[in-house]
């Protein structure tokens, strides 16, 4: 990764790119020193909000505001890339919120690089052991803990089953030009085979990644990463994969302004029954239903598929989790906070509520949609797990892993100069 030290002037630059000046930050963990009162105000900043996530935590702070009556929790809620956009200019200010969420990887190591994150090693030790392993690595920088997960998944396809049996598709593909042969038969059939939302760049980035993952193999990813070099044949591979895949026309109408989960977008396209498929993260079902109507019993699962001569297997995972970090000197409330947080009692009550699957074992048992059981199958038989691309990387890197692959699929790109631009921007992060 080059040098490890986080490069503040390119924190800036970066905020500044994304239209966030210093002038829209707002403080941050001000509040948390307590006031004439004795109560101490705790700042949350997370990105749950859809339904029925938001209702779901906002009654758990007020469930531990009223086992705790000295604390008060200040929920801050953003959508996706708002939050990322805010938390790079944020971050780049030097002040971060008491409790925000983290996707950990590299983004999270810059923020420790810069002594920005509270190390919960020891804080944490007496009940985060408990915790699944698979699940806690993300955050683990240096064999030290500065985050601690309250989801875990994976993404894959979700399908409506009624669409493909309009179209004659029998089983869901295991192979890519499988998955192929299904989006022309979709199309044959007058049915939209995918979803996307092209104007917020990330969904898009799925598809590059896994077919890298299924051309080059996992491992293959990180040391890409670290030798600074996607242009090998493989990673170009997979940008014709996708290309192929674009020049099928399998999107639906509009896909490059569609946001993901806005009333037209992505999930609600799927969720309304108007389009086949969309490769998407386990929160898939709830937000489809929460932006759509859902899709109930017509919805399935399945992973991406296994790419003809690649080094990749089809028990390779990509994805990532949820977690919580903590500014530097938050107050001990906070870390209780994430303590009731990562409990049997609340993870229990998020499985059953908000369909995510769990980080703490023994509520395993309180999975009930078979869709979730699937997802959750599919990892306990991962051979390999690459985190999300633009989270395991460095910022800019990630960053421009989501830009070229979104010029890709509008057509503005090739294949290699997809490759040539991430590998510019990796040599250029140092």
């Amino acid at each position: 990764m080059g040098d490890p030290a986080l490069s503040r002037r390119g924190f800036l630059a970066a905020s500044a790119a994304a239209g966030m000046g210093m002038t829209a930050l707002t403080a941050c963990g001000g509040d948390s020193d307590g006031g004439s009162s004795g109560t101490t105000t705790i700042e949350w900043w997370n990105i749950s909000t859809t339904e029925p996530s938001k209702t779901v935590w906002a009654a758990l702070a007020r469930k531990f505001e009223a086992q705790n009556p000295k604390v008060k929790i200040k929920i801050v809620q953003m959508e996706n890339d708002a939050y990322k956009s805010k938390m790079t200019a944020l971050t780049a200010s030097g002040k971060l919120p008491d409790i925000f969420h983290t996707w950990g990887g590299g983004v999270l190591k810059q923020q420790v690089d810069a002594g920005l994150v509270e190390n919960l090693t020891d804080s944490t030790k007496p009940w985060g052991e408990a915790l699944l392993p698979v699940a806690k690595e993300p955050y683990l920088i240096d064999d030290q803990v500065y985050g601690i997960p309250f989801d875990i998944g994976m993404i894959g396809f979700w399908y409506n089953k009624a669409l493909f049996e309009k179209a004659g598709i029998a089983e869901p593909p295991t192979t890519w030009n499988g998955f192929l042969d299904a989006v022309r038969k979709l199309k044959s059939a007058e049915v939209t085979p995918l979803a996307l939302a092209g104007k917020e760049k990330w969904p898009g980035m799925y598809y590059w990644a896994y077919l890298a993952m299924r051309t080059a193999g996992a491992e293959a990813l990180q040391k890409a990463y670290d030798d600074k070099d996607f242009t090998g044949a493989p990673f170009v591979e997979a940008g014709d994969h996708l290309e192929e895949l674009v020049g099928l026309r399998p999107f639906q109408k509009g896909f490059l302004g569609a946001a993901y989960s806005s009333p037209t977008g992505q999930a609600a396209t799927v969720g309304n029954g108007k389009a086949a498929m969309e490769l998407m993260g386990q929160w898939a079902p709830t937000v489809q239903a929460d932006a759509g109507k859902g899709l109930g019993k017509d919805l399935g699962f399945f992973p991406f598929p296994a790419v003809e001569g690649g080094k990749g297997a089809i028990t390779e995972v990509f994805g990532g989790g949820g977690g919580h970090a903590l500014r530097r000197g938050a107050p001990q409330e906070a870390v209780e906070f994430l303590k009731f947080f990562a409990s049997e009692a609340t993870d229990l009550e998020l499985v059953k509520k908000t369909g995510v699957l769990p980080v703490v074992p023994a509520a395993e048992s309180a999975i009930a949609d078979p869709n979730i059981k699937a997802v959750q199958a599919q990892l306990k038989a991962a051979t390999g797990f690459q985190l999300y691309l633009d989270q395991a990387y460095a910022p800019a890197v990630g960053q421009e892993v989501n830009d070229s692959v979104a010029a890709l699929i509008a057509g503005s790109k090739s294949p290699g100069q997809v490759a040539q631009s991430i590998t510019k921007t990796a040599k250029e992060e140092q």
